[in-house]
């Protein structure tokens, strides 16, 4: 067994066969809904959860897990493990990572090194993925760390959404809060910035004009390197298999995983939301 465990959160939407292979522990944030309170991708699946906010159903609200629930698992798991690895999606979004730190810094039964990678949803996916590959190979927990941020600090988001309604709604528009008079008529390329905020990154016109520039934009920062990346979508299969074809014509894939937004990401970036992900190998 790995002397290393990986706790991350429900937001890189990992899939089943990954979380089993690497033995990754994924704690789920929440969706408040009509009502109710639901785990993010246990008690609410995306399908329904998008086939129910297309059809009109008010815009959910969503929290980070407490700082409770990150100390019942780290010490569940210092039985097993020597550290504890917690990648999570970005401080610049959620208040996450202040409670996995808050749990850490009252927790001292094996180290903990919490990993705020700036990004979310296929870009953490990319960071964990990496960070289990390094322990699986043997890496301590400092090393496995420096894996992880290494990768979150070369990954790249860029994705377009249907509206900008969910983001400004959500309060998590950022910079791209200079398009909403034009909303309709555009559809700007989003991204993350280096502190882990959403910013627009370019104006197009029509959806299809910006899946074009997705891929010019994997192609410019590839320079010719083959990539790791992930497709992702909120309730947009045949724009993702289209996208994903069109990835795999254009670069070199090492590895090319397909994700669905989760529950919680897609609450604040809306049904169609379409994106890639990605870090060039050896750049």
């Amino acid at each position: 067994m790995n002397k290393i465990a990986i706790v991350t959160d429900s937001t890189a939407y990992l899939t089943p066969e990954a979380v089993q292979k690497y033995n990754i522990h994924v704690l789920p944030l929440k969706l408040h809904w009509k009502g109710k309170s639901y785990l993010d991708g246990v008690e609410i699946k995306p399908r329904d959860f998008y086939t129910q906010l297309g059809n009109g159903a008010p815009i959910p609200t969503t929290s980070q897990p407490a700082m409770s629930e990150f100390l019942d698992i780290y010490t569940d798991l210092a039985d097993k493990y020597e550290g504890i690895l917690v990648p999570l999606i970005s401080s610049g979004i959620s208040g996450t990572v202040s409670s996995a730190q808050a749990a850490a810094e009252e927790f001292d039964q094996v180290p903990v090194e919490v990993i705020d990678s700036r990004i979310t949803s296929g870009g953490l996916a990319l960071v964990v993925l990496a960070a289990s590959r390094a322990i699986e190979s043997g890496a301590d927990l400092s090393e496995a760390a420096r894996v992880a941020r290494s990768v979150s600090e070369r990954v790249r988001v860029y994705f377009v959404v249907d509206t900008l309604e969910y983001l400004h709604k959500g309060g998590r528009i950022g910079g791209a809060s200079r398009y909403l008079g034009s909303a309709l008529r555009i559809k700007p390329i989003l991204t993350f910035t280096e502190e882990g905020t959403i910013d627009a990154l370019e104006r197009i016109r029509t959806k299809r004009k910006a899946i074009q520039r997705l891929l010019e934009l994997v192609e410019e920062h590839a320079d010719g390197h083959p990539i790791y990346a992930g497709v992702v979508h909120a309730h947009a299969e045949d724009a993702l298999q289209e996208l994903t074809a069109q990835l795999n014509g254009c670069v070199s894939c090492k590895e090319l995983h397909q994700y669905e937004l989760s529950p919680v990401i897609g609450a604040h970036v809306g049904p169609g939301t379409l994106g890639v992900t990605f870090y060039a190998d050896g750049k």
